[in-house]
């Protein structure tokens, strides 16, 4: 074991319960000597938390908390990326990326309620996730030490725990033949690791799909939907008034049953490699399907424009773990006021694995059927597109002619 130079008093753990936090309660009390206070923010995972303060008291914990996050994690991360439509990579909708800063957030307000001395987490030293913990904690608590088991202790594989688990009858929740790494929330569940760390192997999803089927065994007719938004944020479905919360939930149901929202993709870590990984995020790919289909019908082109190219940028940031920036506050203030005419309903047609509109409606609506007819109109005299054209095509043609005068003279 790495024997610690340092020791603290106090040591408040990021714990899921899952094989890597379940190891370090007692690696933390062997090395540090220290009071191990467990925190477990619940972003929706669920059954994921049964069972979890006999658990974590049994591994050596002293407390556990239990924060209940969803709310805050929905109304606070989750739309205003649904608003900036952020999609790490153009394909990824982020769904561990913007759980991480609120998570951090509340461990780091309980550290100090604790006179805790250091904060550890169980992120791996190859991953993102330690970089988004951390930089939420320097925000935070610039003054707290960070201990991150992966970065220094002999473990250097999953195997490893299990064994160290079963060494010291750590009980856990997995096996080295089923051990894929998932992460679950209200938003999402992705896979990695066994057999998916092979990009040319398919992914056997009978086996690892949780949230909803694939499409070819989804229903044979589609399901149609309507979801109303006010300035950017899901209100309404099916003319039901309800929170995003429970908005989301409903969608993650219906879009499961109808096989939407299953990805398969090969990203690029901020630490510099790829992974692979399968991510379930039926409500998620719904929500950021109706939002894009309500903006292009109320947001003018330059502004549409200009979010989508912002919208790759705030991506980054998410999955980088700068949520707490000023940057990443100054793109959300510009999205916030892209969103005030975002106000409207959406019909959408849900059918094996596809998410179809169906119709949408807004009294912002900046489409206008008579502006855009190909019958005739009186707004628009088509004849003057002759003089828009020869003035906006004047640098193409005078580039064009002085490139001829000069091909003419070289000959």
């Amino acid at each position: 074991m790495n024997k610690a130079k340092k020791t603290y008093k106090k040591v408040v753990l990021a714990y899921s319960g899952g094989l890597d936090t379940s190891v370090i309660i007692p690696w933390l009390k062997e090395n540090y000597g220290c009071e191990v206070i467990a925190v477990a923010a619940d972003v929706g995972q669920g059954a994921e938390l049964t069972g979890l303060e006999e658990k974590a008291l049994k591994t050596g914990a002293s407390k556990l908390y239990i924060e209940d996050l969803r709310k805050e994690f929905v109304d606070e991360f989750i739309v205003p990326t649904v608003q900036a439509g952020a999609k790490y990579e153009n394909t990824y909708l982020l769904g561990t990326s913007f759980a991480r800063p609120v998570i951090a957030k509340r461990i780091v307000e309980i550290a100090l309620a604790e006179g805790a001395d250091a904060i550890a987490h169980g992120c791996t030293g190859k991953g993102n996730d330690q970089v988004r913990f951390e930089l939420t904690i320097k925000h935070f608590a610039p003054e707290l030490d960070i201990i991150a088991p992966w970065r220094t202790w002999e473990m250097k594989s999953r195997d490893d725990e299990i064994a160290y688990a079963e060494a010291h009858n750590i009980p856990i929740p997995m096996t080295r033949e089923t051990s894929y790494s998932k992460d679950k929330n209200l938003w999402h569940l992705s896979h990695e690791g066994l057999d998916l760390e092979d990009p040319a192997n398919e992914p056997m999803y009978d086996k690892i799909l949780e949230l909803g089927v694939t499409p070819e065994k989804a229903p044979d007719e589609p399901t149609y939907i309507t979801l109303s938004f006010d300035k950017g944020a899901p209100v309404a479905l099916n003319g039901e008034k309800m929170e995003a919360l429970a908005i989301i939930e409903e969608l993650n149901k219906i879009g499961g049953a109808n096989g939407i929202g299953i990805i398969d993709i090969v990203e690029n870590r901020l630490v510099g490699m790829k992974s692979r990984g399968v991510y379930e995020t039926p409500g998620g790919t719904i929500l950021y399907a109706a939002h894009e289909m309500l903006e292009m019908l109320c947001l003018d082109r330059e502004t549409m424009h200009l979010k989508q190219q912002l919208a790759g940028k705030f991506a980054d940031l998410v999955y980088f773990g700068q949520w707490y920036t000023p940057v990443r506050e100054a793109l959300s203030a510009f999205v916030t006021s892209t969103q005030q005419t975002v106000t409207g309903d959406v019909k959408l047609k849900l059918y094996k694995g596809n998410v179809m509109n169906a119709g949408v409606t807004s009294p912002y609506s900046l489409y206008s059927e008579e502006f855009a007819s190909f019958g005739e109109d009186e707004v628009y005299d088509q004849y003057d597109s002759q003089g828009f054209i020869n003035l906006f095509g004047l640098p193409v043609k005078i580039s064009a002619l002085l490139k001829k005068a000069r091909d003419a003279k070289a000959e």
